[in-house]
């Protein structure tokens, strides 16, 4: 599992995130939901080391984050930011052969090229693959993304908005992958989603955060609850059920 504690970032005197104590379970789908600034992404880049923490401490399985060599770290955790500034002369094939660098160091086997087309298939890319990436649209260049973390075959993988520049078909299947993906290659995978309603059809878990803390980490059924959801979001919520489970409602 992933064990926060006691893990907290300051930004001034003014913006906070923390103190967080939390576990995230190993295994399937945890979605961080919560309004805009609530530190989201923040916690997730903490846990991926990219964010450097001001306190706590945070282990992934029984990897320390803060003490872990990178190298080490990068087969354990593989993430994904919302802003991702790679050399557009890129195929999709060369930029998804990049989540095999923390093995290969840049010299691909024969196995690592399976592996690579093994992710490509997965996301559908596979008549794409010899494209540039600025001959993608950018629903195309996040599945790309997606592929190239998955590729780096850790059993913790953090998404940072991966249904960006998605439209709702492309959502469903992104988020459908997702959950394929944790049940059939044994990921735990976090990902951070603005719609609570993606999060109640295709998460395990869902951490609610507001105002730089946890405010709740449960069950899909535990956390779909009119007045937890009016008072994370700051608007009236209405939970029904849907024909796939439980549906917010916006008034």
């Amino acid at each position: 599992m992933i064990t926060l504690a006691g893990v907290a970032k300051r930004y001034g005197t003014e913006v906070s995130i923390g103190p967080v104590d939390v576990q995230i379970p190993a295994g399937g789908i945890t979605a961080l939901v919560g309004p805009n600034g609530a530190g989201k992404s923040t916690l997730l880049t903490m846990v991926g080391r990219l964010l450097d923490i001001d306190e706590g401490a945070i282990q992934v399985a029984s990897f320390d984050v803060g003490s872990t060599k990178s190298e080490d770290l990068a087969k354990v955790i593989s993430i994904l930011r919302q802003e991702n500034h790679f050399v557009t002369k890129l195929t999709v094939r060369q930029l998804v052969g990049f989540g095999r660098f923390p093995y290969t160091k840049g010299r691909l086997t024969a196995k690592d090229e399976e592996i690579i087309s093994r992710y490509i298939d997965f996301l559908n890319l596979g008549e794409l693959e010899n494209r540039y990436l600025d001959q993608l649209s950018g629903g195309q260049r996040q599945r790309a993304y997606v592929a190239m973390v998955l590729t780096q075959e850790t059993e913790y993988v953090l998404l940072d908005e991966p249904l960006n520049n998605l439209d709702i078909a492309h959502s469903v299947q992104m988020m459908q992958h997702l959950k394929e993906a944790a049940s059939a290659f044994g990921r735990t995978i976090v990902v951070v989603l603005h719609d609570i309603n993606f999060a109640a059809r295709y998460a395990d878990h869902i951490c609610a955060v507001k105002d730089g803390k946890v405010v709740v980490l449960d069950t899909v059924e535990n956390v779909m609850k009119d007045d937890l959801l009016t008072d994370i979001f700051n608007t009236p919520i209405t939970v029904i059920e849907g024909p796939a489970g439980p549906l917010a409602c916006y008034h």
